[in-house]
């Protein structure tokens, strides 16, 4: 198994990312519940990675690609390490302070920033179509922290937390799509897990506590469910365009509203119903120009000006 599309499955691969944005939901519904459980963000964390270290690398033997963890590039997977764990902290960290809801919804300013970085880091020209979804989609994040009265207000706090998960997740992913180049997405999910596992664990004796079985098997479905995701997530796109496919990953938000009024009896408040459209739409217009860029660049050979 590889990193490339080996062939085109449009419907399959619609089908595995419709159960990424479940598996992830899933994941993060049980972090929030973990946490209401009493354990703490670093042993959360802790145990998300070395759960899934093992996952992965069974995966890897099982598949007979146990050598595609060979590197020759440490350093980048150290960087992708130290941004990946902090990016996770302050994922976990949002879902622990907001309702899922409005946590989900934030990850969703992901493309935002990937368009303010692309600017910033590479100096790439960006045109109005992007420009106009980054305006968009922070107009959204506005309207959705206008408050309601007392019970649909938004914790501004928390939803600073949210937007830094954000940013960071968009740093992560120039990350990741570095080292796509040469190195197999379950060697690097290897990596990350196996580097950062055992700092955690430094750590744990300082945070971690006695649980309960069911607060175990929480923890444990929490790792499983977010292992799985990272699976999922990697045979999508073996069959599928990321642009083709990723309107799937906004689905997170059915589940995530399911899961906060089954789990948390949480539903979410009136604006975000009115701010979330706009956040998501966004994101699918800076999709859609990606694509047309994608196409063009290799129509062309090079990257044009974008002028629109």
């Amino acid at each position: 198994m590889d990193g490339s599309i080996a062939q085109p499955r449009p419907f399959l691969a619609l089908g595995l990312r419709l159960a990424t944005a479940l598996a992830l939901s899933t994941m993060a519904m049980m972090v929030k519940l973990a946490s209401l459980h009493g354990v703490q963000l670093i042993e959360l964390l802790f145990w998300r990675q070395a759960l899934t270290f093992p996952i992965v690398i069974g995966v890897l033997a099982t598949l007979g690609r146990i050598h595609r963890m060979r590197t020759n590039r440490v350093a980048a997977h150290v960087r992708r390490a130290v941004v990946g764990i902090v990016s996770m902290g302050f994922v976990y960290g949002a879902l622990t302070l907001l309702p899922l809801a409005e946590a989900t919804t934030l990850s969703f300013t992901t493309p935002l920033f990937a368009v303010l970085l692309s600017v910033l880091m590479f100096r790439e020209k960006v045109g109005v179509y992007r420009w106009s979804a980054v305006a968009l989609g922070f107009l959204g994040v506005v309207v959705v922290l206008q408050p309601t009265g007392n019970i649909g207000h938004v914790d501004p706090f928390g939803v600073a937390v949210g937007l830094i998960a954000a940013l960071l997740v968009a740093v992560v992913s120039f990350q990741i799509q570095d080292l796509n180049r040469t190195e197999h997405p379950f060697a690097i999910v290897s990596w990350f897990t196996g580097l950062t596992a055992p700092l955690l664990a430094l750590a744990l004796p300082f945070v971690a506590s006695q649980h309960d079985q069911t607060t175990w098997l929480i923890i444990v479905g929490m790792a499983v469910s977010g292992a799985t995701a990272q699976m999922l997530i990697t045979s999508s796109l073996r069959f599928g365009s990321a642009a083709t496919i990723i309107v799937m990953d906004y689905t997170a938000l059915i589940w995530a509203t399911i899961y906060g009024w089954l789990v948390f009896d949480q539903l979410p408040p009136a604006m975000l119903a009115l701010g979330a459209p706009l956040i998501i739409a966004a994101g699918l217009v800076i999709t859609w120009r990606e694509h047309v860029l994608h196409k063009t660049k290799a129509l062309a050979g090079t990257l044009p000006p974008e002028s629109s």
